[in-house]
């Protein structure tokens, strides 16, 4: 299992991370997966400028020396913990589009991908998508590739099956990826009645035949 994996399987378990007690000696990556959920926690319930180290290597239960041993500070933390977000979202889009050689299930398959992430842990998607620490240019390019490398991904796509040149592709793969996320936070945000599976049927339709095409003008009486 990858250190992103590995992480995303434990977030949505508040006492993972400190099941795992002081003395114990961990493979490296497996305890660096480990303080990473530690981190994702204190960093949701406390926001990053007031969550501490020493909150962090508690609640991984761990000393800090060990948690300084893999992050020389916060922000290293923070970043990385941002980038193992990117790194899921990206790798989710990716697959989306490769699981099918059907463009209109791909399409739909890359709305969701989008969906399933915002509505699958609300602390990865804010801290991709809502950062307050975009003035640091590390965090910035981290936001900045969660887009891009899905953009570059649908891109690639839709040049190969479509016929169109890469600049038209890339125009259409951002408006998808724009479409998705605003469309996916914002369902989120208004806690709506609809399903995901209908909100994301609505928004791929849209994405797939136009306004015109897959919701035509209705009679009136």
């Amino acid at each position: 299992m990858t250190e992103t994996a590995r992480l995303h399987s434990q977030g949505g378990e508040s006492a993972g991370p400190a099941q795992v007690g002081r003395g114990v000696r961990l493979p490296r990556l497996e305890r660096r997966a480990q303080l990473l959920a530690a981190a994702q926690q204190v960093f949701a319930a406390n926001g990053y400028h007031a969550a501490a180290m020493d909150d962090i290597a508690e609640q991984a239960g761990v000393s800090k020396p060990v948690l300084y041993q893999h992050f020389p500070g916060k922000l290293d933390l923070y970043i990385a913990l941002l980038e193992s977000h990117v790194d899921h979202l990206v790798s989710r889009v990716q697959d989306a589009l490769s699981s099918t050689t059907d463009n209109k299930q791909r399409v739909q398959n890359a709305v969701g991908a989008f969906f399933d992430f915002v509505n699958g842990d609300v602390g990865a998607f804010r801290m991709v998508f809502e950062s307050d620490l975009r003035g640091e240019p590390a965090v910035q390019a981290a936001v900045d590739r969660a887009t891009s490398a899905s953009v570059d991904a649908i891109t690639e796509t839709i040049t190969a099956d479509a016929g169109l040149d890469e600049e038209k592709a890339r125009l259409l793969a951002v408006g998808l990826v724009g479409m998705s996320q605003v469309s996916a936070r914002f369902w989120l945000a208004h806690h709506s009645s609809m399903s995901r599976e209908e909100a994301v049927a609505l928004t791929s339709t849209l994405a797939w035949r136009g306004i015109g095409g897959g919701f035509p003008l209705q009679q009136q009486g």
